[in-house]
């Protein structure tokens, strides 16, 4: 399935960026007019693709590779890392959450950098960062090396997930964004499988020099170093300086992002915007909805393949049998980001998809760990992976809530944080101790997806309410009461996209958050 596919069923937000190159001078306004003319849905489409194949397949191996050079230790683990290094007791679990740690530290100055740093600097640091960390793991032979090594992965990659989703905020229409963002997060379920299937071929390598899993940490991290110069070469900073754009695209792709009600790109790091998110109940709820499901994912990302493995499977064979499971993952993925744009109620599509998940750990809990069981232990187990549907959807849901640049990367900064805290907590309510059957973890997450639906419930009363405190402002601002949310349309021509347009582009030209602009209109 590709974005082409199914753009028809795409909806969030994006903001849209109005710098101009340096030395080019500023359009007088019937020009932009002249341009909004010329924009034709054929026009729009063939901006659309070709930022797909430049951009979206850009984030779509990035992402890819970030996913990858995670899933690695989980492999590893059932490739004598632990006995090889000499891990013992909760050594192997502290291992896994020292990567968010390092994201968690990181996150006040990964908000700064998104604002202040172009992203064709930003991106292409981190990734070397991060791959020379992964390359690192394949020297380590002991407890401190692989801690340090995961620390500096998780330090590189902090911003890796608030930076891809602003910049699907300022490359695509707000109608656009929830289909690219679960192609590129979709990769969680591809690098899964990957991971299995290139662990399984180099374990099989025999070596009198490095044992599989160094022989895998070091693929995980080459292959990473080289896509760095890569991401220098194919990304822009925005819409106004795309090299894969003509002259006359770059105009028409300003005006084609011109409805999005999240304001401009700039670079100016505003405190009030910060002191906001800061105040704002919905921040809190966010950051919770991060929180709690990737807690959860820890059972699947750092304990998957000892959990399959204590259903009585060697390691080759569970190396096999986590491949399903990544495949399952990215279906759930595009197809919970896919299911909300066609139903437009993002809370009742993340609910939806969280119930699945409580059955599945309620059967890992409560079968019997033995041969007969195997079949509906695979079942329950891969039914879990319909806890990937929260993040792209929550991704999708918080960024579509947010206006204003700063309060933007601050806002995905806080929930990249709730990501981090989340991955940190989770391993640790796994020990060795627990094999084969890790029932006291596997308890702990049950109750962790049952708290995330109450905080989704309580999302959906919060921004309910918020939207009718917007309705009484603009009554008494003199405005009408309801307000037509042009940027979750898909054509680029019609009456209600020229009439309004003075108010979107005042908004978006005084870079006013969603608190500040009257007529935003939050979605559910």
């Amino acid at each position: 399935m590709t974005a082409h596919d199914i753009e028809s069923a795409a909806d969030t937000k994006s903001p849209v960026s109005l710098e101009r190159d340096e030395g080019r001078p500023e359009p007088h306004v019937s020009e932009l007019e002249n341009v909004a003319d010329r924009l034709t849905e054929e026009d729009n489409a063939r901006i659309r693709r070709k930022t797909d194949r430049t951009i979206l397949t850009l984030l779509t191996w990035i992402y890819f590779l970030q996913v990858f050079d995670k899933a690695v230790l989980g492999t590893g683990a059932i490739f004598n890392l632990q006995e090889d290094t000499s891990l013992t007791g909760s050594q192997y679990s502290l291992i896994g959450s020292i990567s968010p740690i390092a994201q968690l530290a990181w996150q006040p100055f990964s908000a700064w950098l998104i604002v202040k740093v172009p992203p064709r600097i930003l991106m292409p640091t981190m990734v070397l960062g991060w791959g020379v960390a992964e390359a690192s793991m394949a020297a380590c032979n002991d407890f401190k090396g692989l801690l340090a090594a995961r620390f500096f992965l998780g330090l590189f990659e902090a911003g890796c997930l608030p930076l891809f989703t602003f910049l699907t905020g300022i490359w695509y229409r707000r109608a656009e964004q929830p289909v690219r963002i679960s192609i590129w997060n979709g990769m969680n379920g591809i690098a899964t499988m990957a991971a299995s299937a290139v662990s399984y071929g180099l374990g099989h390598i025999p070596s009198d020099h490095l044992k599989p899993w160094q022989t895998i940490f070091l693929f995980a991290g080459l292959l990473t170093i080289v896509s760095a110069p890569i991401a220098y070469w194919k990304l822009d900073n925005d819409i106004t300086t795309a090299r894969f754009l003509t002259e006359e695209e770059r105009r028409q792709g300003v005006e084609r992002l011109r409805v999005n009600p999240t304001g401009t790109v700039t670079h100016e790091f505003k405190w009030s915007h910060v002191f906001e998110v800061a105040l704002e109940p919905k921040s809190w709820l966010w950051v919770a909805m991060a929180v709690l499901p990737n807690m959860g994912s820890g059972m699947t990302s750092i304990f998957g393949p000892l959990i399959i493995s204590g259903f009585g499977f060697d390691k080759f064979q569970t190396s096999l049998l986590n491949i399903p499971f990544g495949a399952v993952q990215t279906i759930i993925i595009v197809g919970s980001c896919w299911a909300a744009t066609r139903v437009k109620i993002k809370s009742a599509v993340m609910i939806g998809f969280t119930l699945p998940v409580i059955v599945g750990i309620g059967m890992l809990y409560g079968l019997k760990r033995d041969a007969s069981q195997r079949p509906a232990l695979l079942v329950a187990y891969y039914l879990c992976a319909f806890l990937f549907a929260a993040n792209p959807l929550l991704l999708a849901w918080a960024v579509g809530n947010t206006a204003g640049t700063t309060k933007k990367s601050t806002m995905l900064a806080l929930v990249q944080a709730g990501v981090s805290s989340g991955a940190l907590a989770g391993p640790l309510l796994f020990t060795s101790d627990q094999a084969p059957g890790y029932r006291p973890g596997i308890r702990g997450v049950l109750g962790i997806f049952i708290a995330l639906i109450g905080a989704v419930i309580m999302q959906l009363g919060n921004l309910i309410f918020l939207n009718r405190l917007h309705r009484k402002r603009r009554i008494a601002n003199g405005k009408n009461a309801d307000v037509i949310d042009r940027s979750m349309r898909a054509d680029v021509h019609d009456d209600d996209y020229r009439k309004g347009q003075e108010v979107s582009d005042d908004a978006a030209a005084k870079d006013l958050t969603d608190r500040e602009n009257d007529e935003f209109v939050y979605i559910y």
